[in-house]
């Protein structure tokens, strides 16, 4: 199967907007298809659909393909796929991303197994690179380096996809930057005929009502985060880093571990299994630095670390490390705060 000149990004599209998780994914994928010297092209499938390209063009998209049929509207399974796996098997994508939202979580399997193509999912990091086959020693130039943790975070697998089209990954909304790439930048558009791809049997489920329910958590945009890990030691502890976050004007955040544990909610979670944030200023309590939470806030601008152990990998990335105990440290911090604010 010969590789066409294409790198393409599934977008996602709700309310007359382009998910932020596909615009950091076209921001990544302007980049590796400029590396492969490819173009970077987009899917939007879905109903009123019109000038949606306007939102594409200035992440330097070269072609979108608009899928449009009010039946597309709210997404299902069937019609999503199929309207995927028929394009894919008509213009042959060397690489396709998702993000890894319920959306694509649900689509990506069904596409790649359909295409026997393969899927990694969660990925942290995309990049191009060269790869040699230890058994037949065949060698393949440009794949796709689909980086994630393995094995519960203590290694980081690069993991190749050598001779099955498109080489497909998934990421979580935050992971990458999003950056527009200029904003007179003008592509094509291709109108699909959506009966050439979708049969009426696809649409065997229709959503009668749709309730979303918004978070009241808006971690993701703070610019002061205070994260507690498992270190904290108690529910009550979490308490003095909520009193540190209101008297910094911050969120609270959460490692997995405290989340397990029941002191946080799940939509404070931080790291590979949670939100990825980038604020100003982290203060990291009694979070040891599992490689997963690392991935999730390590494009802070200025990360402190609070911790009983001198040696816990957080402090090798931290631009300041306090040395304690949080229940001396933390009072201490809110006082001199208070008292320097007035």
């Amino acid at each position: 199967m010969a590789d066409n000149n294409n790198l393409i990004v599934y977008c996602e599209f709700d309310e007359g907007k382009i998910a932020d998780v596909s615009l950091e994914l076209l921001t990544k994928g302007r980049q590796l298809a400029t590396e492969l010297g490819v173009k970077l092209e987009a899917v939007v499938i879905g109903d009123k659909l019109e000038g949606v390209e306007q939102q594409l063009f200035p992440y330097g998209v070269d072609t979108v393909y608009k899928v449009e049929d009010k039946r597309l509207f709210p997404y299902t399974s069937n019609p999503h796929a199929a309207v995927l796996i028929n394009l894919f098997k008509e213009i042959k994508p060397q690489i396709c991303l998702m993000g890894a939202t319920c959306i694509g979580r649900d689509l990506g399997p069904r596409v790649s197994s359909c295409l026997h193509s393969g899927l990694t999912a969660d990925c942290t990091s995309l990049e191009i690179g060269d790869h040699k086959d230890p058994k037949t020693g065949k060698e393949y130039q440009n794949l796709l380096y689909q980086i994630r943790p393995a094995f519960g975070g203590n290694i980081v697998a690069t993991i190749v996809n050598p001779d099955c089209r498109p080489q497909m990954a998934t990421v979580r909304e935050g992971v990458m930057k999003k950056e527009v790439f200029d904003p007179n930048h003008k592509g094509e558009v291709i109108n699909l005929d959506p009966k050439k791809y979708v049969s009426d049997a696809d649409f065997v489920v229709e959503i009668i009502d749709r309730h979303i329910e918004k978070s009241k958590v808006n971690i993701k945009n703070s610019p002061i985060i205070v994260c507690g890990g498992y270190g904290v030691g108690s529910k009550e502890n979490f308490a003095l880093l909520q009193e540190l976050a209101d008297t910094l004007g911050g969120e609270v955040g959460a490692t997995r571990a405290a989340v397990d544990a029941g002191w946080a909610d799940h939509d404070r979670q931080i790291g590979q299994t949670g939100v990825t944030v980038r604020p100003k200023l982290y203060i990291a309590c009694g979070v040891s630095g599992q490689i997963q939470h690392i991935a999730g806030m390590q494009d802070s601008s200025i990360i402190i670390s609070v911790n009983n152990d001198p040696n816990a990998p957080i402090n090798t990335i931290a631009d300041y490390v306090i040395t304690g105990d949080l229940v001396d440290v933390l009072p201490k911090l809110i006082k001199y705060y208070k008292k320097n604010s007035k």
